[in-house]
């Protein structure tokens, strides 16, 4: 009886070990070579003061919280994230029966590129874009700050999809 316990007990570790499961989130399909990345500010070919800030913290977030490069200067890194903000299109999307608008579309248009050290474009990216709505208010204080939610909103998005093309879709 002792014996069938054990054998059991063997064969169900065996079972859990060899059905195909394994830890995901460490595993890679970068160049070899590339274990660092600097993330500089984005540039602004914008009117929209300030829009470079948001885009680069949300790159330099994603990067660091993912940890399976580290994220340093330019003068140590392996690899070079540089962003392009080429466009940001405001654009009422609806109205209230006075004709004020009550809402607004965001669509903001970037290129990224990922380079080695040596300048050798690894990758690019070009006219990315991403479209946001907001709701306005009389108060100009809240919809400036609906706006910039829409703004992070789709930095944050935009950071998300780069970082698993830079660690999935090489």
């Amino acid at each position: 009886m002792k014996i069938l316990k054990y054998i059991s007990i063997f064969l169900i570790s065996v079972s859990i070990y060899s059905c195909g499961y394994k830890l995901s989130g460490k595993t890679t399909n970068i160049p070899s070579g590339i274990s660092s990345i600097a993330i500089p500010t984005f540039i602004n070919k914008t009117f929209e003061p300030g829009i470079e800030i948001p885009f680069t913290r949300a790159f330099l977030k994603e990067f660091i919280e993912d940890r399976r490069v580290r994220v340093v200067d330019r003068n140590r890194a392996d690899s070079i994230l540089e962003g392009v903000i080429k466009s940001f299109e405001l654009s009422s999307v609806s109205y209230d029966r006075s004709g004020f608008v009550m809402e607004y579309q965001t669509t903001i248009v970037m290129d990224i590129r990922l380079r080695k050290r040596t300048g050798e474009t690894i990758w690019n990216e070009e006219n990315l874009s991403e479209t946001r709505w907001y709701r306005t208010s009389s108060n100009i204080l809240t919809s400036e700050t609906n706006k910039a939610i829409a703004i992070e909103q789709t930095a944050k998005y935009l950071a998300e999809k780069i970082r698993n093309r830079f660690f999935y879709n090489f």
